[in-house]
């Protein structure tokens, strides 16, 4: 029961993050930022995997 609320840090990291509960909130019902958030993901996603485990540096 209630109301979902959405907490965010303040900041640039907090801004970032606010845009992307944006857009997937948004992207529920527009697939154009379904698409877009989706595709961002996954560029993050292998840009990480691209690199190496810093805990095995």
């Amino acid at each position: 029961a209630g109301i979902p609320v959405a907490t965010l840090a303040i900041g640039k990291a907090g801004a970032i993050n606010a845009a992307l509960l944006s857009a997937s909130i948004l992207g529920a019902k527009h697939p154009q930022f379904h698409a877009a958030l989706k595709k961002f993901r996954t560029e993050q996603t292998d840009s990480v995997l691209d690199n190496p485990d810093p805990r095995h540096a």
